[in-house]
This record gives C-alpha cells, structure tokens and sequence, in this order.
C-alpha cells in the first residue's frame, strides 16, 4: 500500500513542475475591436404636417330664443229665478295669443313681443259687448354699452281688433248700442318710433329712456273723423298726427311667488310741446298656476290721456283659463 501512495505522491509531484514551467502571456490574449467597425448613422430630422381626420357633427350656435303662448278664458254665472241674493246670468269668453323672440350675439341684441287679446261678454237682458281687444306688436334693437345699459331703438304698434260702440238704455228700458263705434281697427291705431338709452340690471326689469320718440296717431274709420270736434287727440276733419316726445317704457316679468307670476308695462308719453298732457298707461297681469295647462289670472288697466278721456280709465278681468306654452 505504501508502494502505491509513493508512486501516486511522484506523478503528482512531476505534473506540477510541468505546469509551473509553462509561462502564458495574458496580453496577447486580449482582443481589442476595430475602430470605427460600428458604424452609427446620424438621424434625418423632418417635420411633416399631420391632417387629423374630424367627424362632422353639423354642430351651429343658435343666437335665437323663442316663447309661445296660446289660451282660453271663461267664465260663466247662472241663478235660478227664484234666487233672492240677486245676480245676473252671464257668460264670457277670451282668447290670447303671446310670441316673444329673442336674438343675442356678442353686445347686440334684438326682441320681438307680440300680445293679441279678445274676448266677449254676455249678460242677460244685454247686448253683447267686447270684455277685451287688444293688438301690441314692440320691437327692439339694442347695442349694449354695459352689463346694464344700451341703447336702444324701438318700433311698437297699438290697436284693436274690432269695432267698440257705446251702450244706453231706451225709453222702454231695453239696452242699445249706439248708430256708429267709438273705435275700430287702426281707429285709433299707433304707430312710435323711440331711439334712447335702456337700463336693464337683470332679465326681469327693464326701462327704456326714449328721449327721441315720435308717435303717428291714425284714423282709419271716416266714421270716427268729426268736423266739430277732435278725435283721439287728431286735429278736427283730420285722421292723422304726428309728434315729437319723451318716452318712458319700463317692464317687469317676474316669478314673484311659488307658481305665481307679475307681469307689468307701464309707458309714460309726453309730446315736446304739451307736455301737461302727458299720458299714462298701466297693463299688469297677475297669474296662478294651478297645474300644468290651467291658471287663473287677474288683469287690470288704468289709462290716463286728456286727449281721450279727462278723466282716468280703468278695467280688470279674473278668469280660469287654460294656457299653453312652448316650450314647456
């Protein structure tokens, strides 16, 4: 056994001294590369215009808003002949017809308002007679200045629809009308032109400064036309007036309560040269809405014009009514 650990010990003995004879050279088993064998291109920069395909939506700004109201009235009262709280049979109808269009773009805007009215009443033992006629068409352009004012100018016709005529009662205690109307369609008729300045300090007042207003006044019924006297302020024999005057117009639409809405014109004129003629008139509208179609609304005129009538005018009318608007 030890002949073999000897023999084995010299072989490993003879294999390193072989080894440590042998003298490797690391440098020259170094590879270094080529300069320059990669190549690297510098990149080509270029700026091309890009068109991004866009659907067609047909989308256009629309500068106009538009209102639309159409309604009916009535009332009606019957007793029987043996009621003793007194009273009187009656029925009475109306019809009402509103449009407003509004255009806004930039500091310009302009308006539209049209408002006929026409009923009819119907007591017993009466003759049946107008409860209401009216015919007003305002329109207005204005240039704004600021958040409140602009200047504006304005063209607004007034008048009625039908013949009006004036009740009595005859020796035999029946009720007639009288041989020829008190008014008539464009008798009178009112025609203003007004060009001034109009606050506006938010979308439910406004007030119009008309300090350049000419008003034409026509007749259009020869009937109405008197030889001895004037008529709706017109010289006599004639059937057309034209004036220079001051103009005040101020309107309210308001929702003043929970379904319950004000509207009010009242317009003050003032002709240059009498100006302690002035006229006045007042148009207020007090509406309740019950549901959605029915209302009850509560309308009231007070009109002052020397050259009509010395003394003040009045009207007013409830009634159930349904009303429609577009939209809703």
């Amino acid at each position: 056994m030890k002949k073999y650990s000897s023999f084995i010990l010299f072989i490993l003995m003879v294999l390193s001294l072989g080894l440590s004879a042998q003298d490797y050279d690391l440098d020259a088993l170094r590879q270094v590369p080529e300069k320059g064998s990669l190549k690297v291109k510098d990149p080509v920069v270029t700026v091309e215009e890009v068109v991004i395909p866009q659907s067609t939506l047909d989308l256009e700004v629309n500068y106009w808003r538009n209102w639309t109201s159409f309604g009916i009235n009535a009332n009606q009262a019957s007793f029987s002949d043996n009621w003793n709280g007194g009273g009187v049979n009656s029925i009475s109808v109306g019809i009402l017809f509103n449009h407003k269009s509004e255009f806004n773009k930039e500091n310009k805007s302009f308006l539209t308002d049209i408002r006929l009215q026409y009923g009819k009443l119907k007591n017993k033992g009466q003759l049946a007679r107008k409860s209401n006629d009216r015919v007003f068409w305002d329109n207005k352009a204005s240039l704004n200045l600021s958040k409140s004012w602009s200047i504006f100018a304005s063209l607004t016709l007034e008048t009625q629809f039908d013949e009006g005529f004036s009740y009595s009662k005859n020796e035999f205690g029946d009720e007639v009308k009288s041989d020829l109307p008190i008014s008539n369609f464009m008798a009178p008729g009112y025609l203003t032109e007004s060009f001034g300045m109009e606050f506006k300090p938010d979308k439910t007042f406004s007030l119009r400064f008309g300090t350049g207003t000419f008003r034409q006044t026509f007749i259009m019924d020869d009937r109405l036309v008197f030889e001895d006297k004037p008529s709706f302020g017109v010289d006599t024999g004639k059937n057309f007036r034209n004036e220079l005057a001051f103009q005040l117009v101020g309107n309210l639409d308001r929702d003043i309560g929970k379904n319950l809405n004000l509207k009010a014109r009242y317009a003050f004129f003032a002709n240059y040269e009498e100006l302690n003629k002035a006229s006045h008139r007042l148009d207020a509208t007090l509406t309740a809405k019950v549901s959605r179609v029915i209302n009850v609304s509560l309308s009231s005129v007070v009109w002052f014009d020397k050259n009509i009538d010395p003394e003040v005018q009045m009207s007013e009318n409830l009634a159930l009514g349904i009303m429609y608007k577009f939209p809703r």
